[in-house]
C-alpha cells in the first residue's frame, strides 16, 4: 500500500486530558470580570455568544457600520479591562470543532480548527493523535483563534512553527479571506494581526480599538505524524525531561513536563490558586540592542531573537536578527527589587505572583486601578534600574499605559 496516500490511524489512542483554558462561564453575565482570567472588568452594553461563523461576521459588520466599538473575546487570559462599562459589542466565539483536511504518511496531517476552541483542548487532541508540534505549548490559556495574534509561544516553540493559514473576516474590506503563513509577518510575540490594533497604516489610517482589522475565524495547522516531539529548544524543559537541548522526547512526556513546570509557576489555571488569577506573563521579554545588552550585568540572560518574517516569507527558527538580543523580563524585574509577592501598598489586592515574578495577580477584589498601579510601578522601576523598557503583553480595554518618563 502507498503510505504516502494513507496513514493508518491509531485505534482508540490513550486519551489526553485537557486543562482549563478559561476561568469560567456565566452565560447570563455581560460583566467582563466573569469572562477574564484576571477577574476584572466592567459590563458590556452588548454581549454576543456566537455559535456560527455567519453570526460572528454579521454582528461585527453591523457594529462597524454603526460605529460601535468591538471586542472579540477568547479565553480572556490576555486582557486588562477597565472597571468602567464597555460601551460596545463583545463577541465570544463559542464554536469548538475541527476538520482533518488531509492525512497521509508523507504529507502529515492538515487540521482546520474553529477559532473558539479552547487552546489546550486542541493541544491535547494533537498529542493524543501523534500530531507533532504543539506539545511544548501545553497549558496555555485562551483559544485557538487568539494564538496567532501574538504568535503564542513557550519553551522555545511558537504557533508559527505549525500554523499554515488562517481564515479571517477583514473589517476594512468587509469580506472573508484567507491569510497564509507568509502573510502574517510573525515575530516574537507579534504578527500583522496584533500590529493592526496599534498601526493605522495597516488599515488605510483607521484604528479599530482593542480588536484589530482581522477577525480570526478558523486556523489551519500542518503537522508531521510522530510520537516524538519537535527538538527540545529550552534548557529548563530539557533538564526536566533528562535530555539535551536539540533532542526529541515522547510528546506525552513533553506535555507532562511542560504542565509540571507551568504549575510550579502557577501558570496553569486553578480557581483555588489566587496566583493564577492573572494574565500569565504580564511583560514580554525585552529585545534590546547589542549596546544595551553590554550595559547589563554579565549574569543577565541573553538569547538570540528570531527575525520578523517579512511579508511574503515564511518564519524560520534559523533566521536570527543579529543586531539585537532578548533578555529575561523576569530577571530584570526580580533584580530591580520586585520580588515574589511584591505590593505597591501593603493593603493592595494586586501583587506580583508568589510563584513567578512575571505574573501580576488579583489576590481578590483588586480593581483595574490596583493592577495598573502595580504594572506601572514595575515597568518604571525596571527602567530606572536597568534602562530597559518592559512592554506589557495584555490587551488593555478602557485604559492605556502612561508614557514612560525618561
Amino acid at each position: 500500500m502507498d503510505t504516502c496516500s494513507y496513514f493508518p490511524r491509531t485505534e482508540n489512542p490513550e486519551p489526553v486530558e485537557a486543562v482549563a483554558s478559561n476561568r469560567q462561564y456565566n452565560f447570563a453575565s455581560k460583566k467582563l470580570a466573569d469572562w477574564t482570567t484576571l477577574g476584572i472588568g466592567g459590563t458590556a452594553s452588548k454581549f454576543l455568544t456566537a455559535y456560527s461563523e455567519d453570526e460572528i461576521v454579521e454582528a461585527i459588520r453591523t457594529a462597524d457600520e454603526e460605529g460601535t466599538p468591538v471586542l472579540l473575546l477568547g479565553g480572556g487570559s490576555n486582557m486588562l479591562v477597565s472597571d468602567e462599562d464597555f460601551d460596545g459589542l463583545v463577541v465570544r466565539d463559542m464554536r469548538s470543532n475541527y476538520t482533518i483536511e488531509h492525512d497521509s504518511g508523507c504529507g502529515g496531517v492538515v487540521v482546520r480548527v474553529d477559532a473558539g476552541m479552547a487552546w489546550d483542548e486542541f493541544v491535547a487532541l494533537a498529542v493524543e493523535n501523534d500530531w507533532s508540534g504543539v506539545e511544548a505549548l501545553s497549558g496555555i490559556p485562551g483559544t485557538v483563534g487568539a494564538s496567532p495574534v501574538q504568535n503564542v509561544g513557550a519553551y522555545g516553540k511558537e504557533v508559527a512553527d505549525t500554523l499554515s493559514s488562517i481564515r479571517v473576516y477583514d473589517r476594512l474590506l468587509k469580506r472573508r479571506r484567507t491569510l497564509f503563513l507568509s502573510d502574517l509577518e510573525f515575530g516574537y510575540r507579534t504578527s500583522i494581526l496584533k500590529r493592526s490594533t496599534m498601526d493605522p497604516s495597516l488599515s488605510e489610517g483607521r484604528l479599530w480599538g482593542p480588536t484589530g482589522r482581522w477577525i480570526v475565524l478558523t486556523v489551519e495547522f500542518q503537522f508531521t505524524h510522530a510520537s516524538l516531539s519537535l527538538p527540545i529548544g529550552y534548557g529548563q524543559l530539557a533538564n526536566t525531561l533528562g535530555v539535551k537541548v536539540g533532542e526529541r522526547a515522547d510528546q506525552r512526556d513533553v506535555r507532562a513536563a511542560v504542565l509540571e513546570l507551568r504549575r510550579s509557576k502557577s501558570m496553569v489555571l486553578a480557581d483555588a490558586n489566587r496566583n493564577t488569577w492573572s494574565t500569565g506573563s504580564f511583560f514580554t521579554n525585552p529585545i534590546v540592542s547589542l549596546d544595551q545588552a553590554e550595559k547589563l550585568p554579565a549574569e543577565a540572560p541573553r538569547y538570540p531573537v528570531r527575525a520578523i518574517a517579512p511579508a511574503g516569507s515564511v518564519p524560520t527558527p534559523d533566521l536570527i536578527d543579529e543586531g539585537v538580543v532578548k533578555t529575561s523580563a523576569a530577571w530584570l524585574i526580580d533584580h530591580a527589587g520586585f520580588g515574589r509577592g511584591f505590593k505597591v501598598r501593603s493593603d493592595s489586592a494586586a501583587a506580583v505572583s508568589s510563584a513567578h515574578v512575571l505574573a501580576l495577580t488579583n489576590l481578590g477584589g483588586a480593581s483595574m486601578a490596583d493592577m495598573a498601579e502595580l504594572a506601572v510601578a514595575v515597568r518604571d522601576g525596571v527602567w530606572q534600574k536597568w534602562g530597559v523598557e518592559l512592554v506589557p503583553e495584555p490587551v488593555t480595554v478602557g485604559w492605556k499605559f502612561p508614557e514612560l518618563k525618561a
